[in-house]
């Protein structure tokens, strides 16, 4: 499977670099979208666009069986990309800053590698191939790319569900997992401390909104150390603070925003009880608050059954040497819906340009290994043909 994916990965790069140099935010993937629906109809397998929106759902199987789905995104980010590589973004304003690009890319790969294998095995199931929208953001009713194609019924009657994550940061082809809940659940915050306000030179005749914050600071930053327990993973962080307008004035309001992340439920619905109850320290200083929290991404579960299928795909195409056991960290994917929905996981793959320069996901100058992108194709069709025909344990 692995000589299949490297003789197909100047197809692969190619198509990686289309989707890169026309990012499309999400739901607004029409592009990117018909693109796969071209490539898959060329191969002969057939599709639904307009699943989630603008996602596309394509299978390959009798129907009989068993179905494992494979998920890859296909959005962009408001980022203006940097660097003067050939295959940089033609669209201003946004950029393939993630790797999703590759994901779709790789996804493409897969479907020309098990449309080979369905010609010379039999099989005993299904796979369906799942390019999901909008995994960067909510729209406006709290709505992202993979609930979206959830409600559109795209993992009805699915058994498993597996995906990738290409990681910038991580030495090139080396392949991590992680059992069990491997990224956090992420919600965000919204908080107005309010008091009197007045003249900067008389500050003992109203509440000050901004002598409240500190108190306030201090306890909010406490949480994680003081509140939660060291052995469960949580963290609080403000990523603004706002108010006032001038030195001799004493705002009657200060505006405060951040994100609050953990992997256990119990934990989540302590830490927003916790948020509040920091905020509530300003009754007691003369002011009042206003809390709004954002419920976001659950946190990602990664089934120790179907990690162990792709993690002996890796280990038998790669060797034991390239798989390793890493925590994957605080940050958050959608893909935690589709894998509260059938047992699912999530491997990541390590795709740093090895010149020592460092590409972080989300940042101007974002790019990848791409010799990459066949080893992450051959996984996930090794991985589902082992499925398909009965051979994963």
């Amino acid at each position: 499977m692995l000589n299949k994916a490297k003789g197909i990965s100047d197809e692969i790069i190619r198509l990686r670099r289309d989707i890169h140099q026309h990012p499309e935010l999400g739901f607004q993937e029409f592009r990117t979208a018909a693109l796969v629906v071209d490539t898959l109809t060329e191969l002969g397998i057939e599709t639904k666009s307009g699943v989630g929106r603008t996602g596309v759902v394509a299978q390959l199987g009798s129907g009989d069986g068993p179905t494992i789905a494979i998920r890859a995104d296909m959005d962009a980010l408001p980022i203006i990309e940097q660097g003067d590589a050939s295959y940089r973004s033609q669209t201003s304003g946004v950029m393939h800053a993630c790797g999703h690009d590759a994901h779709t890319a790789i996804l493409l790969g897969v479907a020309h590698l098990l449309k080979q294998s369905m010609l010379v095995e039999k099989w005993h199931g299904n796979v369906r191939l799942l390019f999901q929208p909008s995994e960067e953001a909510f729209d406006e009713n709290g709505i992202s790319g993979a609930t979206a194609m959830i409600d559109d019924g795209a993992l009805k009657e699915v058994d498993a569900v597996i995906a990738l994550h290409v990681a910038s940061d991580k030495p090139t082809h080396t392949l991590m997992f992680q059992d069990e809940y491997s990224l956090a659940a992420v919600d965000s915050f919204e908080a107005w401390i309010r008091g009197d306000g007045g003249h900067g030179a008389y500050p003992h005749t109203g509440s000050d909104p901004l002598y409240m914050l500190g108190p306030i600071l201090n306890s909010l930053y406490a949480i994680p150390s003081r509140k939660i327990d060291p052995l469960s993973p949580c963290v609080v962080s403000l990523g603004q603070i706002s108010g006032g307008s001038a030195p001799n004035v004493i705002p009657n309001e200060v505006y405060l925003q951040g994100t609050i992340r953990s992997t256990e439920d119990a934990v989540r619905t302590q830490l927003w009880q916790e948020v509040e109850r920091a905020l509530k320290l300003s009754e007691g200083l003369g002011g009042s608050y206003e809390l709004k929290i954002s419920k976001g991404y659950p946190s990602l579960y990664n089934a120790p059954e179907v990690n162990e299928w792709m993690r002996q795909s890796a280990r038998d195409l790669l060797g034991d040497e390239r798989v390793k056991a890493s925590k994957f960290g605080m940050g958050a994917e959608d893909f935690a819906y589709m894998a509260q929905k059938a047992k699912g996981a999530m491997f990541m793959l390590g795709a740093a340009i090895p010149d020592g320069v460092m590409r972080n996901h989300h940042t101007d100058i974002f790019d990848i290994d791409e010799s990459v992108l066949p080893v992450g194709a051959a996984v996930l069709a090794e991985t589902a043909r082992r499925f398909v025909t009965g051979k994963v344990e």
